[in-house]
């Protein structure tokens, strides 16, 4: 078995060197610009998919709408939560993070697409999950091991947004197959 040996003087001596980049050391091996631009895409992506449920969250109605409703507040939650990691994550590669709403949708992984009914709505969000899905997993593989940190962060919230996935497409299978229309206090059957 190798044994872990690590110049602790050069460790030192550079923690002290470059003492202003605050967290970011000779460790992280990646380009600290474009991981940067990646995550404001990431940061873009969680606001418009917390805007998106909050939206979701207020126009669902119907007979089955209570339980999707508490499912629709509950990942806007957690979308702002990961939007808050993120932004912190940003700070601590010393960049800033962009909440420029003018630029949200088109820095966004996902769009904001508001649907009809219940179902559309659902099927809306689970769109926008799969694609997170997929492009966090993306991001996490490009990261590897040059940046440990930002990855297992990338792979934090991608494991929340599979489970998101899962919890839409159970709600579309145990929902009827009725389309509703939503609107400013009114429901009506297609």
């Amino acid at each position: 078995m190798d044994s872990f040996v690590s110049d602790i003087e050069n460790i030192r001596k550079r923690a002290r060197q470059h003492i202003t980049d605050g967290a970011v050391t000779a460790a992280n091996k990646t380009d600290r610009e474009q991981v940067i631009k990646v995550l404001n895409e990431v940061l873009a992506t969680e606001i418009v998919c917390n805007l998106r449920y909050r939206r979701h969250y207020h126009m669902a109605d119907g007979l089955y709408s209570e339980s999707v409703k508490a499912e629709f507040l509950q990942h806007a939650q957690e979308e702002q939560g990961h939007a808050e990691a993120v932004a912190t994550r940003i700070v601590q590669l010393n960049g800033a993070p962009d909440f420029n709403p003018v630029s949200l949708s088109t820095r966004s992984h996902a769009e904001y697409s508001e649907g009809e009914d219940l179902i559309s709505m659902i099927e809306e969000d689970l769109v926008a999950e799969r694609i997170a899905i997929e492009t966090y997993s993306e991001i996490a593989r490009w990261l590897a091991d040059r940046d440990p940190t930002t990855r297992r962060l990338m792979e934090e919230i991608l494991q929340k947004e599979e489970e998101h996935a899962e919890d839409l497409a159970s709600l579309i299978a145990r929902l009827p197959n009725e389309k509703k229309v939503t609107g400013a206090g009114n429901t009506a059957t297609q």
